[in-house]
């Protein structure tokens, strides 16, 4: 009797299961199908991707095993992308602050990432750009970034900018440092940089240079900050906070983000 109420238990469940899942499609279809013309689609996207370690923890699972999970919703997420008029996303994978964890959960993750970066590059379809500081990183992992960067640089299709050892703060400090180290080659003292440096000048030395400025910064795990991701060019940027850890958002949960922003009057601070 309780083999049979176990096989009812697992019937019932596997009909809910698929309920469910019909539901989220037809939602998502019903989203998808109100997001409007390209106009209202974001061409640069950038994504804070959190919550992997506590979405293992609650699954009962290791911390790289989240990461892993983490690393393989990237491609379903640029596949979305690519269904719609999206043209750059920005993708936060390490932080100049995850490198100061110790070395038994840094390695792992920096595994993960490095293999992350590997698989975009070889899947043909993305052109792949590092934005971050290559110095502050171990040289394995620079290796892979650049190499990446050459083999998948060029390519058409969306621009996926890997952010590896990025800081908000550094990038700003680094294009700083670009520029003064440009204007004193050309003969220039501080006085003369100070009195004609400009808003443009400072861009012109970030590590997205010459890319669209993110139209939307959409972070996952229910956390409502930045954390110093693209502070310079996030200023007139819109933000979208998912409640879902990273590995466990969906598709359903990307088009809400596109219909949210859709739905905005961006006034760029007039």
């Amino acid at each position: 009797m309780a083999k049979q109420e176990q096989g009812r238990g697992g019937i019932f469940g596997r009909v809910r299961n698929k309920i469910r899942r019909g539901f989220v499609r037809l939602y998502a279809h019903r989203v998808e199908g109100k997001l409007g013309n390209a106009e209202g689609v974001p061409k640069h996207i950038g994504v804070i991707l959190d919550g992997n370690r506590r979405w293992a923890k609650a699954a009962g699972g290791t911390t790289k095993e989240g990461h892993e999970a983490g690393a393989a919703k990237i491609q379903e997420l640029l596949g979305w992308c690519a269904e719609t008029d999206v043209e750059v996303v920005t993708l936060w994978m390490l932080s100049t602050d995850n490198l100061a964890r110790p070395a038994d959960q840094l390695d792992p993750l920096l595994t993960v990432v490095e293999g992350a970066v590997r698989d975009l590059a070889a899947d043909g379809r993305w052109r792949v750009h590092h934005v971050g500081a290559l110095d502050v990183l171990p040289e394995r992992t620079r290796s892979v970034l650049q190499e990446a960067e050459e083999l998948a640089g060029k390519r058409e299709g969306i621009l996926v900018n890997v952010a590896v050892g990025y800081g908000g703060r550094q990038e700003i400090t680094d294009a700083v440092r670009s520029l003064l180290a440009k204007r004193a080659a050309e003969g220039q003292d501080l006085a003369q940089v100070a009195e004609s440096l400009g808003v443009e000048d400072i861009s012109e030395h970030l590590y997205t240079r010459g890319q669209p400025d993110p139209d939307l910064v959409i972070r996952t795990s229910g956390e409502q900050r930045l954390s110093g991701f693209m502070l310079w060019q996030s200023a007139h940027s819109e933000y979208f906070f998912c409640e879902a850890y990273w590995p466990a958002f969906r598709k359903v949960d990307f088009l809400r983000a596109l219909r949210d922003y859709a739905a905005r009057h961006r006034r760029y601070g007039v």
